[in-house]
């Protein structure tokens, strides 16, 4: 099957060649790929296991394991080596791939996504070679490091942008939202946590080369899906790429806030839970809500014994939900939380946190029906994040935390945790 160039470069294409420009680069790399996995197979049985230095000193994070990762930097050794011995600069290189991403986004910000995954796949490799060139030459400057650092977020923004364009119109423009807030959270927290000492390069496993590659192959090979499901669609779904799409927003978000979870905890904030604390918390609200819903229910079809008793509704609502307060409080403190000290100052604070907590999910449920969400999303969803950003926080620092130990406050201002302190104030 021969290809115009002019066609080609308009995006008017046949089906046939949509399937083309999407899949021969993807042949070519398994092609140039499976014939190095073979040389490099057969150089290990003549010669000892190659290693990289630079990836031998790297931290075990991503997907990848150290044999991959030593593959991988001799497959690209050449090229590295090549551009070191022409004394390549590196910051044109990390231009380049900047340059690269640009017209990713604008790929498939036009509809023509198997250009724009394959542009922003080689925008990646090129951000693998100017480090290895800067260094190999003996160029690495703090400045080309801030350069590369600054244009590694515009080249993963751009393809992510140009996606948020074709899907404006779209539900797809959220997942997209998802994924950049996601891709652009998981560096920062891991240069947060080296300001503060703390590394995080081991911590999470969709790391940039992960989302490169996910996020590339899935929006340069969306195109072959298409042509089989919507062939005569001029503005596809393109459904690998949302794919791709959903999973690096989520996995990203994971990512971050396991690297966060990490920080806080080696920096000593806050106060540390057991394992299962969690759950036992989300099963003492669940257990509370099937009281409140068995006493309501049962006040309003049982006692009452007719329709008309529906009348009596909101009385039976305000008993149960009496009764499913009560139930969560002694679960809580006995159970969940194991709270220890006087009952009583605990109930007030719980009486409080727990009338916040239902002024929260009223808001929460009135706003994504504002949105045009489902009702049982929106119950769902909003408990889900009211649960993890305020109840359950809460419940664990301020109703049931112990009495204070002397010793805890005196070392609360020892001379480490004024270090910690200045430290974080100085690096905002």
């Amino acid at each position: 099957m021969s290809l115009d160039i002019g066609q080609w470069l308009a995006g008017r294409l046949s089906n046939g060649e949509r399937i083309l420009t999407a899949l021969a680069p993807a042949l070519l790399l398994v092609a140039s790929f499976g014939v190095a996995a073979l040389v490099y197979w057969a150089r290990g049985l003549r010669h000892a296991p190659f290693r990289d230095e630079e990836m031998a000193s790297r931290a075990a994070g991503g997907l990848a394991n150290q044999s991959i990762r030593h593959f991988f930097a001799w497959t690209m050794r050449p090229f590295w080596t090549l551009l070191a011995r022409v004394r390549f600069p590196p910051n044109a290189i990390t231009s380049l791939s900047f340059a690269f991403a640009l017209g990713a986004g604008l790929g498939v910000a036009a509809g023509r996504f198997a250009l724009g995954g394959w542009l922003f796949m080689v925008a990646g490799a090129l951000d693998f070679l100017d480090g290895r060139v800067a260094r190999s030459t003996g160029r690495s400057t703090l400045g080309g490091a801030a350069l590369d650092s600054v244009l590694d977020r515009y080249v993963e923004s751009a393809l992510i942008v140009g996606l948020a364009w074709y899907y404006r119109h779209d539900w797809v423009l959220a997942a997209c939202l998802l994924a950049l807030t996601g891709s652009l959270l998981v560096p920062y927290v891991r240069a947060r946590g080296e300001s503060l000492g703390v590394s995080l390069a081991d911590v999470g496993f969709m790391q940039r080369p992960e989302r490169v590659l996910l996020l590339g192959a899935g929006t340069a090979l969306s195109p072959i899906l298409e042509v089989v499901l919507s062939p005569a669609d001029p503005h596809p779904p393109h459904r690998l790429a949302i794919g791709a799409l959903l999973v690096l927003g989520v996995m990203s978000h994971v990512t971050a806030l396991h690297r966060l979870h990490r920080l806080v905890r080696a920096l000593g904030g806050g106060r540390r839970s057991s394992v299962g604390q969690p759950l036992r918390g989300a099963l003492t609200q669940a257990l509370a809500t099937l009281a409140d819903f068995a006493v309501a229910s049962a006040l309003v079809y049982v006692v009452g014994g007719n329709v008309s008793s529906l009348d009596h509704a909101p009385a039976a609502t305000a008993a149960g939900c009496g009764v499913g307060a009560l139930v969560s409080f002694i679960l809580a403190r006995v159970w969940a939380f194991e709270g220890s000290g006087a009952w009583l100052p605990q109930a007030q604070k719980y009486v409080f946190v727990s009338a916040a907590t239902a002024l929260l999910n009223a808001g929460g449920v009135a706003l994504l029906l504002a949105l045009n969400a489902p009702f049982i999303v929106a119950w769902w969803l909003t408990r889900v994040i009211v649960f993890l950003t305020w109840s359950y926080p809460l419940q664990r620092d301020f109703v049931f935390v112990p009495a204070l130990d002397p010793r805890s406050e005196r070392n609360s201002t020892s001379p480490r945790s004024q270090v910690v302190a200045t430290a974080a104030r100085g690096a905002r």
